[in-house]
Order: structure tokens, then C-alpha cells, then sequence
């Protein structure tokens, strides 16, 4: 069964992101070289462990770090899952296959008091980017969603009568988030800006940059980074931690766990709960100040 059988079922069949695909794609062609390389198999749908066992090994003597392996593994996973639905092989070489230990990634959320400095006491300049790069801090923020979601954003998302956002996620699942009144304000201000941009080339898409062009995701890296530079001393200072500090900030104040689920658009709950864990250590504190028992 040809590889590229397996990229057409994910991409039009499970609507796997065009980078998710590519990557799935590089992934087994790779596990496919090295087996004519260095074992001598010509088809990948009759190998045993032992062949993909051997990938492993070559890929932990190159340095590759365990997280890296474990992102191919789980490509080639998903490829003989394909094939056993297809009958195309009768047994899966991975069924017993165990993830690599990786380190646990730390990721620290910008805390109250940061997001209200950055909101209340930087000075944006006072101009289309400047507008443009608080409204991007701000909506990250406020709604959480990702960088590439926030990249894709089309001005037909935007309901001002309904206050709210539609954002398209992955595998292209589409959720509605409600927005501030403060944020709807922005949007309007910015979007005055925008209009006046002498050459709107993608004028479908609602953040651009001065020469109208839809703007990139390293742009959006470069905008947080610069301005949390200014009032956080921590080391990663991202998109993504924008939206794990939402995540956090919402659940430090009680929110219910499915509710932002639903908001970060997870697919399951347990890719929502890794953000409880800054909640936990904030009760923590509270209990110990709070509680009459605690003499220290």
C-alpha cells in the first residue's frame, strides 16, 4: 500500500493540518529509506518491531532528542492503524510499542499582575502596527486561541452584534468565543487603521501588515516576545504561554475545567487539565494563608 494512500486519508478524510500532514509525510518516508538503506526492505508493510526498533536506535545515536523520536513514532502509528483498517497488513509492528520518558516541559504563565502591567502601563506607538500589536496581545489573552488561529482570522469572524469570535482550530473544528466589550472597541479602532492602509492585498484577513499583507507566525512570536520583555524576567515569553496564562487566570478563578475546554478547543479533557497544575499550587497558597491551623 503506497504512502501516499495514507497522506490522502488524512488530509481530506481526518482534515489533518497541511503542516501536520507534511510532517507525517517526511516522517515515514524517512522509516521507509532506512529500512532499504540499512535493513534491506524494500516495502514498509512487512516489517516487525525489530525494524522499527532499529529506527529508534539509529535516531537516539544522531542525538535526536526523545520528544522528536516519539512525534515520528506516533506518525508511523497512525500509518499501520491506516493499513490494519485497510486490511492491508494483519498485524501492527507498534501495538506494543512504549513512548520514549521525556522531561516534562515547564511552562510558567505571565501572572496577574504582568498582564496588567502590559495592558495598563505599556505605551504601544501611536500608530497602525502599535494598535495592531495590542490587539494581538490583548486577543490572545482574552481568548486564548492559538497563534495560527489568530494568523487565519478573516473579518467575516468578527460578530460585533453577538460579541463574539468564530475561530477554525484544528482538524478544521470550528468553536465560538465570546469577546469583552473593551475588545470590541479595540477591534473597531483597529480596524479604522487598517482601512486605511493605501494597498489592501489580503484584505479578506483581519491583521496585516503596514504593506497589507496577512501577517506570519514569527511576526506574532516577535510582537509578545518584544513587549513581555518589558515587564517579565521570564525566559520563555511566547504566544503560547499567552494562552496558557489564560487558561490558568481562568481556572485560579474558578472556572469549570469543560468550560475551557471548550474555549482552548481541546479535543479532551485531559490536554485541558496540564493547565490545573499553577491552580493547585494557588490554592495551595491560599490555604496556608488562610487557614486558622497554619501558625507559620
Amino acid at each position: 500500500m503506497s504512502i501516499s494512500a495514507f497522506i490522502t486519508y488524512i488530509s481530506l478524510e481526518k482534515n489533518y493540518s497541511a503542516n501536520t500532514v507534511t510532517a507525517y509525510e517526511s516522517d515515514i518516508v524517512e522509516f521507509s529509506i532506512f529500512c532499504k538503506e540499512h535493513l534491506g526492505v524494500q516495502d514498509i508493510t512487512d516489517v516487525g518491531y525489530n525494524s522499527v526498533r532499529s529506527w529508534v536506535v539509529s535516531l537516539v545515536d544522531v542525538k535526536l532528542s526523545n520528544r522528536s523520536i516519539n512525534r515520528k513514532i506516533a506518525s508511523l502509528k497512525s500509518y499501520y492503524k491506516f493499513l490494519l483498517k485497510i486490511e492491508a497488513i494483519k498485524v501492527n509492528p507498534l501495538a506494543k510499542h512504549k513512548a520514549l520518558k521525556t522531561a516534562k516541559k515547564i511552562e510558567i504563565p505571565f501572572s496577574e499582575a504582568e498582564m496588567e502591567q502590559m495592558l495598563s502601563e505599556i505605551i504601544f506607538p501611536d500608530d497602525f502596527v502599535g494598535l495592531r500589536d495590542k490587539l494581538i496581545i490583548e486577543l490572545l489573552y482574552v481568548t486564548g486561541i492559538r497563534r495560527i488561529e489568530l494568523v487565519n482570522l478573516r473579518i467575516t469572524d468578527i460578530d460585533f452584534n453577538q460579541k463574539t469570535i468564530k475561530v477554525l482550530g484544528k482538524r478544521n473544528k470550528q468553536r465560538v468565543i465570546p469577546l469583552l466589550g473593551s475588545m470590541l472597541d479595540l477591534f473597531k479602532v483597529y480596524l479604522q487603521e487598517r482601512n486605511k492602509i493605501e494597498k489592501l492585498v489580503d484584505k479578506e484577513f483581519i491583521f496585516l501588515s503596514k504593506t497589507g499583507f496577512k501577517i506570519y507566525d514569527t511576526l506574532v512570536y516577535r510582537v509578545i516576545n518584544h513587549y513581555f520583555s518589558m515587564v517579565s524576567s521570564k525566559v520563555k515569553k511566547s504566544p503560547h504561554i499567552l494562552r496558557h496564562t489564560f487558561a490558568t487566570h481562568l481556572i485560579n478563578k474558578g472556572a469549570d475545567l469543560n468550560s475551557v475546554k471548550e474555549l482552548l478547543g481541546h479535543s479532551s479533557l485531559a490536554s485541558t487539565q496540564v493547565y490545573t497544575h499553577n491552580s493547585v499550587a494557588e490554592l495551595k497558597k491560599v490555604h496556608q494563608l488562610s487557614h486558622p491551623r497554619n501558625k507559620k
